[in-house]
């Protein structure tokens, strides 16, 4: 008989700690919390690598104005040394030179991300993905850089949208027996 007033109790008492442990439990974190966040440089290098992926099939390279030229250069030298805000400022009097240079709008839109102006990175990428080749190193950099913008907003249609996009710059080379 005295089994059975012990398991009234002991039923009871262990229904009571487990509401409790559950109670104690921390919330579950939003989503946005619980997605690991990229550094601005880990998301150029993806960047960069998908336009090298691409060198080997096709790749369109216009004559570059002289002028252009050494504002580039001198751009890349800034942008190695740190110097964001005076890459930028060289990046911009190129553009206002050669306003439709889909690699020069494509190196600014990088360069925006170095200075986390995300908003006016995708939108670069999109302008020159919209006047460049639309195939090879260009192309991919363009929506591997939209890819990682949307990624980084947390639109994960708008980043598998990209990438689909991002598919249709590869071509393949031809087959030289």
């Amino acid at each position: 008989m005295s089994r059975r007033p012990l398991r009234l109790i002991a039923v009871p008492a262990s229904l009571a700690v487990a509401l409790l442990a559950a109670c104690s439990q921390p919330s579950v974190p939003a989503a946005q919390a619980t997605r690991p966040t990229v550094s601005d440089d880990q998301m150029l290098a993806t960047i960069r690598a998908a336009g090298d992926k691409e060198k080997s099939a096709i790749d369109v390279n216009p004559l570059r104005d002289p002028g252009v030229a050494a504002l580039q250069d001198a751009a890349d030298g800034d942008l190695r040394t740190g110097k964001y805000d005076a890459a930028a400022t060289k990046l911009d009097q190129a553009l206002k030179i050669s306003p439709d240079s889909p690699d020069l709008l494509q190196d600014r839109a990088e360069l925006a991300i170095h200075q986390k102006d995300y908003p006016r990175a995708e939108q670069l990428a999109h302008r020159s993905w919209e006047l460049g080749p639309k195939l090879g190193p260009l192309c991919a950099r363009n929506w591997q850089t939209i890819v990682e913008l949307r990624q980084r907003a947390g639109d994960e249609a708008g980043a598998a949208t990209a990438t689909k996009s991002l598919t249709s710059c590869h071509v393949e080379g031809l087959q030289r027996y």
